[in-house]
């Protein structure tokens, strides 16, 4: 029986488009889940090898339900990323007109992308969110709404018709997936890669964040997500959801995070993995004073001071 992966079901999501993407699935059985929460569930049961989950819109930016699940319980790591450009069909079902329409439905990331959309052509609309975009349109499908905000892909999946496609607020909007394991070794670097952590302060006081923030600054190490998300211990309480440019084991990378491990009360690693909008030319350069070779020569020098041979 080939191993499986979980990602965000029913048939017919973004999700699982993305997913296809990958060569790997070739070879493992995709096995939908209702939710971001019980695919991730899966991986920590054994029940999966990964899954596949989106955790990152150009439009809203971090998915709050994926990066909660990475943030608590049992520790996940991110393995590969995948980018893809969304825009959305307005699926309905057959014979059904635009002025039929007083009930919609899709993911609540869904809203933020067509928000413009349904304000000009469905004004008094009624919105309800569903567990996913596919979801919705199951949902059209058995009646409990007039339409769905969905890929037009899912269409034939349930029967429905695409009324409008091409929807979209924002020119080339694009939704980010990752794929998420147990933990265990990160994978080699490719000299474009992003490292993913959570960060808990120590304690609040003026500058905190600057101070997390000061651990990548100074070491050349530009940020890519920066996200604050409550950890449920009061008003004022919160952790830092971080993407980082470069590999843990670039030099500058591991001694950002051995500075940020000395600072703060807790520091998750969710993994270093390839870039998904890196190209053949995009290998990083260091700013100077920042490179492998830089780092090492420092280091040797402060070792041959120590010896006195300065």
């Amino acid at each position: 029986m080939p191993a499986s992966y979980a990602y965000l079901g029913p048939e017919g999501t973004f999700t699982e488009v993305a997913l296809r993407t990958l060569p790997e699935t070739a070879t493992r059985e995709l096995v939908p889940y209702v939710s971001v929460q019980s695919a991730l569930d899966a991986v920590r049961a054994g029940e999966a090898e990964a899954a596949f989950v989106p955790i990152e819109n150009s439009v809203e930016g971090g998915i709050t339900t994926t990066l909660d699940e990475l943030v608590a319980g049992q520790p996940l790591m991110i393995y590969r990323e995948v980018l893809l450009s969304i825009t959305f069909a307005l699926l309905v079902r057959p014979g059904t007109k635009l002025s039929d329409i007083k009930t919609v439905t899709a993911h609540p990331a869904a809203q933020p992308q067509v928000r413009n959309w349904l304000k000009a052509h469905l004004p008094d609309v009624v919105w309800e969110s569903a567990a996913s975009n596919a979801d919705g349109a199951r949902l059209v499908q058995e009646g409990r709404y007039d339409a769905a905000f969905a890929g037009e892909f899912a269409a034939a999946r349930y029967g429905l018709e695409a009324l409008e496609t091409g929807i979209h607020d924002a020119e080339n909007a694009q939704t980010r997936f990752v794929l998420v394991g147990r933990p265990a070794r990160p994978a080699a670097p490719t000299g474009a890669d992003k490292t993913s952590v959570v960060l808990w302060q120590r304690d609040d006081h003026p500058g905190a964040l600057r101070d997390l923030l000061g651990e990548f600054a100074t070491r050349g190490i530009n940020l890519m997500l920066l996200q604050s998300r409550p950890t449920g211990a009061g008003i004022g309480n919160y952790c830092f959801c971080i993407d980082a440019e470069g590999h843990i084991s670039d030099r500058r990378v591991a001694e950002a995070l051995t500075g940020l491990k000395r600072i703060c009360l807790q520091v998750r690693y969710l993994g270093s993995y390839p870039r998904a909008d890196a190209g053949a030319s995009d290998v990083e350069t260091p700013r100077p004073g920042t490179s492998d070779e830089e780092f090492v020569a420092a280091a040797d020098w402060v070792a041959r001071c120590q010896d006195g041979r300065f």
